[in-house]
């Protein structure tokens, strides 16, 4: 079988997840640029802190898509041209890779929380369901979207290895990718880091409109 097919596969993730949602939904809706605001990075949260709610949901559903999509169809149509769980490694990877580091956006992009989500959810339904129950319930009580995201991430590999019935959890290249995204996640977050041990990190609900 073709090598072709996995670097087409992987090429075109990697472009999906160089789209930044969170920078295309604030010009179209006539916003300013996340880049210039905030925390500038170019995500839901910080496009939340323009004070619309509406382009932060389109961000944070677009760009949990753009990781969700290339995992599921390599899922569901890639058996018969060699696409199996190399292959969804890869396209899981590349996608949150393009998030972080898009070709479309001079290499600067966003810290990756939604793509990694929809990722996981791709890898399985009940694993991304896991993982985004958690960011919820983590974010709920202790009102940092930070903390939210890497309890998140740390979760998701132990979920994935204890997960239900031993189906789904064996797979080493999915799981190697897992700790990739999540190592990235935790660098992109360093600066998060060291905020919430100052206690200096920013809570949900408390940012300001941009002038």
């Amino acid at each position: 079988m073709t090598t072709i097919y996995p670097i087409l596969a992987t090429l075109a993730a990697y472009l999906l997840g160089s789209l930044s949602f969170a920078v295309i939904v604030s010009r179209a809706m006539g916003l300013s640029d996340p880049r210039t605001f905030g925390s500038k990075n170019p995500g839901a949260t910080n496009v939340l802190r323009s004070g619309s709610k509406p382009a932060a949901i389109a961000t944070l559903l677009l760009d949990g898509v753009k990781g969700w999509l290339p995992v599921a169809l390599v899922g569901w149509y890639g058996a018969p041209y060699g696409l199996e769980e190399g292959t969804i490694a890869l396209v899981g990877l590349a996608a949150f890779l393009g998030h972080l580091y898009p070709v479309f956006f001079k290499f600067v992009g966003g810290k990756g929380v939604a793509t990694a989500l929809g990722v996981l959810l791709g890898i399985h339904p009940i694993l991304g369901l896991v993982a985004m129950l958690t960011w919820l319930l983590v974010a709920f009580i202790f009102r940092f979207s930070s903390l939210a995201s890497l309890v998140a991430t740390a979760l998701a590999p132990v979920v994935y290895v204890l997960g239900s019935g031993g189906a789904w959890y064996s797979e080493t290249p999915v799981l190697l990718s897992m700790c990739v995204m999540g190592a990235l996640l935790f660098y992109r977050h360093r600066e998060n880091i060291v905020r919430l041990l100052g206690g200096k990190e920013s809570r949900l609900g408390k940012g300001k409109k941009p002038t």
